[in-house]
């Protein structure tokens, strides 16, 4: 006889140590340091001067953070909490000046990209890839209360649903996402312009996947346009 079921009550909590679901820093480390060094390279008119401002600011928040949450991410501190949403607040606003830069100059013929399609599709392609990991960046953060609140209460509400929850059969009972799983939503998000295989189940995940798919159909279709206009 199967007993009724109780009272809603607070998410169960997976079996196991935080400290050890928790994930490591290397691969959300690497992305932040590929974001700062994207933007060097990027043309003069389109960086924040000077030049070093975006990674040095980068790698010394990057530092704070792994110092105040050594080993596996699984501190819950709000401090920490302000510190990451910075450094992905500040990678976005610096892509941000130079998408904005890039769209005006294509729209206005700027002289900078008049025959050079390469390098026209050279700096498309790095603002792309950078807004790839800013948006992969705040998937990781915003779902579930981020890395460390994934690590205590993996089953909390989540934002997205990923096919490991659905397949548990090919996943481990305590599967949760990481850093390289927002990275994937995150890049075919903005390939293919539309829902992937990951499931955005609340309100604000739908329309940040939106706001990314547009921000990349915008600037490819105005960079690949012009370089074919240069070209021909």
């Amino acid at each position: 006889m199967r007993a009724s079921p109780g009272p809603a009550g607070p998410s169960p909590v997976v079996p196991g140590r935080a400290d050890e679901r928790g994930e490591h820093w290397w691969p959300v480390a690497s992305a932040v340091v590929s974001a700062g060094l994207l933007h060097v390279v990027l043309p003069v008119s389109y960086r924040v001067d000077p030049v070093w401002v975006v990674p040095v600011v980068l790698f010394a928040l990057l530092v704070v953070l792994v110092v105040g949450d050594p080993g596996r991410i699984d501190r819950r501190k709000t401090w920490l909490r302000v510190v990451t949403e910075t450094v992905i607040a500040f990678i976005t606003a610096s892509n941000l000046y130079a998408g904005i830069h890039l769209v005006s100059d294509i729209l206005t013929n700027n002289k900078l990209f008049a025959d050079n399609a390469t390098g026209l599709l050279a700096t498309g392609g790095v603002t792309w890839a950078t807004n790839v990991i800013a948006f992969a960046l705040w998937y990781w953060d915003l779902d579930r209360g981020g890395a460390a609140a994934r690590a205590h209460r993996p089953a909390t509400e989540p934002a997205f649903v990923f096919p490991e929850m659905q397949h548990t059969e090919y996943a481990p009972a305590d599967w949760i996402p990481r850093f390289a799983d927002y990275l994937s939503l995150s890049f075919w998000t903005a390939t293919a312009f539309s829902p992937t295989d990951v499931s955005a189940i609340k309100r604000w995940a739908k329309l940040l996947m939106m706001i990314e798919a547009a921000t990349s159909l915008i600037v490819a279709t105005l960079v690949v346009a012009r370089a074919i206009n240069i070209l021909q």
